[in-house]
């Protein structure tokens, strides 16, 4: 089992140009899309979470069920379901604002246990910056990693929500000795500063940077560095790319059995680059259509 834990969300995503353009809900969050991205390429995924008792919040479950996650342990409140709105530039990309004040994702609370025979706990996005939930998230990070789970984080920066950036910039370097892979695209990675290798030596087993379409780099602690290009693709946006890096990736180690520091340590150059583009693969297929669509199995392969 893989559990991720963190935010669902409903992204409202312009269906024309300008501030007044149409809006279409969406199904969204990075967790949640990584959690469906999960369980769309067939691996048993759980979702970690708080969500609203509302219409949103029930359509967030359906969701996630329809891709295989067990929501079981998934909390709920009356509070409405928080809403991100996006803007799509012209290449694809996406920026969001978000509505969060009094949602119920942000009074998440720590789970008394994980679910039975969990091997990995993703965390990252909103879900680490919003209190009150941002510290039980923490505490679910550091009391998964005091018990030996592999831990991944994708710290996936909206710098609106970050009051105070370099408050968060210290608690990120406090998370890395509880984190065994850490993975942020070129933009995160500027924005908090500090080099992989400075990571590496604070607690993670690999760093993994994403470059756009330019494809990816691991950085592992034996010194060695690993990078894959992107896979050509049309690109329709970008939304859920990231996530469906993260899923893509967890997949593809928990197919090796390397959900561990030594799993992660025994991939060597050639399971590295063809976990790598596994991950480059998933990824172009959500940029080819609109919204976070991460892929199934049958249209990526085996990792």
């Amino acid at each position: 089992m893989i559990v991720v834990a963190g935010e669902a969300l409903i992204d409202l995503v312009p269906r024309g140009a300008g501030a007044l353009a149409d809006l279409k809900p969406a199904l969204g969050g990075g967790p949640y899309n990584t959690a469906v991205a999960l369980g769309r390429l067939g691996s048993p995924t759980a979702f970690c979470s708080r969500t609203s008792h509302d219409a949103f919040g029930q359509a967030l479950l359906d969701g996630l069920r329809r891709a295989g996650v067990d929501v079981s342990g998934v909390q709920r409140g009356g509070e409405p379901t928080t809403l991100a709105v996006a803007t799509v530039g012209t290449d694809g990309s996406a920026a969001y604002s978000f509505y969060v004040d009094g949602t119920a994702d942000r009074l998440f609370s720590m789970p008394a246990a994980l679910p039975a025979g969990t091997r990995a706990v993703s965390f990252g996005t909103c879900s680490l910056v919003l209190e009150p939930g941002a510290s039980a998230y923490e505490e679910l990070m550091r009391s998964a990693a005091a018990q030996g789970v592999f831990t991944a984080l994708d710290p996936n920066i909206r710098a609106g929500l970050i009051p105070d950036a370099d408050a968060y910039r210290a608690r990120f370097r406090g998370w890395l000795p509880s984190v065994s892979l850490l993975k942020l695209s070129e933009e995160d990675a500027r924005w908090l500063g500090g080099t992989p290798r400075e990571w590496l030596a604070a607690g993670p087993s690999a760093v993994v940077i994403t470059h756009g379409g330019d494809g990816l780099t691991a950085y592992t602690r034996d010194g060695a560095e690993h990078s894959v290009p992107g896979e050509k693709v049309d690109v329709v946006d970008t939304i859920g790319a990231g996530d469906t890096v993260n899923a893509a990736l967890l997949h593809g180690l928990a197919a090796r059995d390397a959900l561990s520091p030594e799993g992660l340590a025994g991939l060597g150059a050639e399971g590295w680059t063809r976990l790598l583009r596994f991950a480059a693969r998933a990824a172009a297929v959500t940029c080819s259509r609109a919204g976070a669509e991460p892929p199934y199995a049958s249209e990526v392969g085996e990792p």
